[in-house]
């Protein structure tokens, strides 16, 4: 259920009026139910510091927005948070300028320090910062603030969710400059990342098998193999292949090979748009760079990033490193290989994409489960939070990438019944638990944003199906 008026976050009449009239439309008691908790979620429980601006002047709009139960900014979550809302802001001047307000606290935390995948909120919120118990003792290189950085992995869809969300308030701005951007920070922001990334096409060796300085690099003292990284922080070796590396993925956990496919996806289609954004404010120069950075990605994914599969054809890989080895699975965090066509880099129709789909909704994928005690859940999971443990954003996804009716409806009953009777999506959910009952995070503010965006979109592409 939703806090009372009181106490929510942030009202949208916008979002509350979008909310009434799609739940309207929404038969079935329990999804109208979920419907009406998860889209406005981020709005009534998640905008931890929101300053308006004055509209026109020097001072522009700010917003922190925490990722839901963890009192800290994600780049990437906070993006998917709001991004749904987008469509509504048209009609509301207050969500207008909270969603700028995002976009130039992104840039200035992306400024000060883009290696990080979390931030704390700046010091002129007054709020408490949260404190990250595993950071500790960190180790990173290019050294981070303690005071502004909350968790230093170095994730590239980190850097493609600003450029995202930035690039989507444009267009929905009908193409021009907005007075609510600071832009000259937000364009510091752009060279920042787009010279960073160019970087890290660089290869471990150069032509003398001698090591290239390494750009950025991560060690945490865990338990867990996948809370730190190979090699002293830098990673496994890796080939120039056009593509750029990552440390982490977007579940948090470190890559095995570092050339991550669907980040890189992801990463070319953000580019572009970044490009044709770039081209009509006048920074014509970055616009060149970021496009030829697309090109290299999109050749070095078709040439290095695809694999025949012996069972299924040509597919695209999760991971490679340029040298030939590669890692054949998916992660329920987006970006991933089943949401290709969400991000924009294939047609839900391409061969190579179908044979993918078909892997890794598969136990041909290591990390898909299904057959739970309960029959609650299907779907892809994490090593994150380890085996037999669906993520309820694996199966929007799944729906969101089809056109079967049969298969969306289906989803969409599993994600109504996953929730453990919380009305809010949870991170992962053990599939062997009744009813759901066993899972991480009691709500997960970016699948919560994910879901609401799968639920309008049926209403308006499939009406009568729920």
């Amino acid at each position: 259920m939703r806090p009372p008026p009181e106490c929510r976050t942030f009202i949208s009449a916008a979002v509350e009026a979008a909310l009434s009239r799609i739940s309207a439309q929404i038969v079935n008691p329990d999804i109208r139910q979920l419907f009406a908790n998860i889209m406005p979620n981020t709005l009534d429980t998640a905008i931890a510091w929101h300053r308006p601006g004055n509209n026109g002047t020097v001072d522009y709009p700010y917003t922190f927005v925490i990722t839901g139960d963890i009192n800290a900014q994600w780049t990437r979550d906070s993006t998917n948070q709001l991004l749904p809302l987008l469509p509504y802001a048209a009609a509301d001047a207050s969500l207008n300028a909270l969603i700028a307000g995002l976009v130039n606290m992104q840039a200035e935390q992306i400024a000060t320090y883009p290696f990080a995948n979390a931030y704390k909120p700046p010091t002129r919120s007054g709020l408490v910062p949260g404190e990250n118990g595993w950071a500790k003792g960190d180790s990173a290189y290019p050294p981070f603030d303690p005071h502004i950085v909350f968790e230093a992995k170095f994730e590239i869809d980190s850097l493609a969710a600003f450029f995202k969300l930035s690039t989507a308030f444009w267009r929905q701005q009908q193409q021009e400059p907005d007075h609510l951007l600071d832009m000259g920070v937000w364009r510091q922001a752009v060279t920042v990342a787009v010279e960073l990334l160019v970087k890290l096409q660089e290869p471990t060796f150069d032509d003398s098998q001698q090591l290239i300085d390494a750009t950025v690099r991560f060690v945490r003292q865990a338990n867990s193999s996948t809370e730190t990284t190979f090699g002293g922080g830098r990673g496994n070796s890796i080939r120039r292949t056009g593509m750029v590396r990552t440390l982490y993925r977007p579940s948090d956990d470190s890559v095995i090979f570092p050339f991550l496919v669907p980040a890189n996806a992801m990463l070319a289609v953000e580019l572009r748009a970044l490009a044709d954004m770039l081209d009509k404010t006048g920074d014509v120069t970055i616009a060149s760079h970021s496009r030829r950075l697309a090109d290299d990605i999109t050749h070095g994914i078709y040439e290095f990033g695809t694999v025949e599969h012996p069972k299924y054809g040509k597919v695209f890989a999760y991971e490679v490193d340029g040298y030939g080895s590669h890692l054949l699975m998916d992660d329920a965090n987006v970006p991933s290989l089943l949401a290709l066509p969400y991000l924009g880099f294939v047609d839900a129709t391409d061969p190579i994409y179908l044979n993918t789909r078909r892997m890794v909704l598969s136990p041909d994928n290591p990390w898909y489960f299904s057959n739970g005690s309960f029959g609650l859940l299907s779907g892809i999971g994490s090593p994150h939070t380890g085996f037999r443990r669906v993520w309820p954003m694996s199966v929007a996804m799944q729906a969101l990438t089809s056109t079967d009716q049969q298969e969306i409806a289906d989803a969409v009953h599993m994600l109504a019944a996953s929730t453990s009777g919380l009305g809010l999506m949870h991170e992962s959910v053990d599939i062997d638990s009744e009813n759901g009952h066993s899972y991480t995070r009691p709500w997960f503010a970016w699948c919560n944003g994910v879901v609401s965006e799968l639920i309008a979109h049926i209403v308006a592409e499939y009406p009568g199906l729920l």
